[in-house]
């Protein structure tokens, strides 16, 4: 299992993952579940996995095979964001008819969150699904998630919106995480973090977030304080002086 969410700004994009593997209490590894594909001053991609680490690591592979090949496939084509979303579910369809006929019910699905700019257009983010089709984000839902997505789900929904900063977006992601890693074992350090700005086409990889990452535990303290500190001054039951 994995938790990967993927935040649309009007600003700018935010994706962030965790990093964990998990076939079975005896066999977890890490393995990194962001891709990122650049051309300087022209297009940046961000892809983002959870489900049949085979499948996408398969998926992510073959993308970037045929973009370096430069021929039909290749990312360095496209003519937008939509004909990557196109392309990756493309791929996830063709990986799965070549490694499906094996026996046995094994499920090689996998889901990818897709998102970056393409110079000349403004940034967009995909949720594309085991069976390649997808939807886009919008203003009205700026976010996605793919994994283990529960336990992140409540402070991105009280917290977050469309105009959102980065920095805000940033904080409530690493905070979605942790919430995620507090209460499900199968999600695990480190983080990795991606932002885009709109129209900046700088290359840039990903912040990898460990234990040993001063920032990080300092933001999981300072929002364990203040839950404990809200929970404290909620109001008192009406009904408090027969418990007592």
């Amino acid at each position: 299992m994995t938790y990967c969410v993927a935040i649309r700004l009007e600003s700018g994009l935010i994706f962030a993952s965790d990093s964990r593997t998990n076939a079975g209490v005896d066999n977890i590894a890490t393995f990194q579940k962001m891709h990122t594909f650049d051309i300087p001053g022209r297009l940046r991609l961000v892809m983002m996995t959870s489900g049949n680490l085979a499948t996408s690591q398969s998926v992510a592979s073959l993308l970037d095979l045929k973009s370096r090949q430069d021929g039909p496939g290749s990312l360095c084509r496209i003519g937008s964001l939509y004909d990557a979303a196109v392309l990756v579910g493309q791929t996830l369809r063709e990986v799965i008819a070549r490694d499906g006929g094996g026996d046995g019910p094994v499920d090689l699905g996998s889901c990818f969150l897709l998102g970056g700019q393409l110079a000349g257009e403004r940034p967009r983010l995909f949720n594309i699904y085991p069976q390649g089709n997808f939807i886009e984000a919008t203003a009205d839902t700026p976010y996605f998630q793919i994994g283990e997505t529960k336990y992140g789900k409540p402070i991105l929904d009280r917290v977050l919106n469309y105009r959102s900063s980065l920095e805000e977006a940033i904080r409530c992601a690493l905070i979605s995480l942790d919430s995620t890693m507090r209460s499900n074992l199968s999600v695990a350090l480190p983080i990795h973090l991606m932002w885009h700005r709109n129209d900046d086409f700088t290359p840039r990889a990903p912040r990898c977030i460990g234990e040993d990452d001063g920032y990080f535990r300092e933001l999981r303290a300072a929002w364990g304080r203040g839950i404990k500190d809200t929970f404290a001054a909620l109001p008192a039951t009406p009904w408090h002086g027969e418990l007592a």
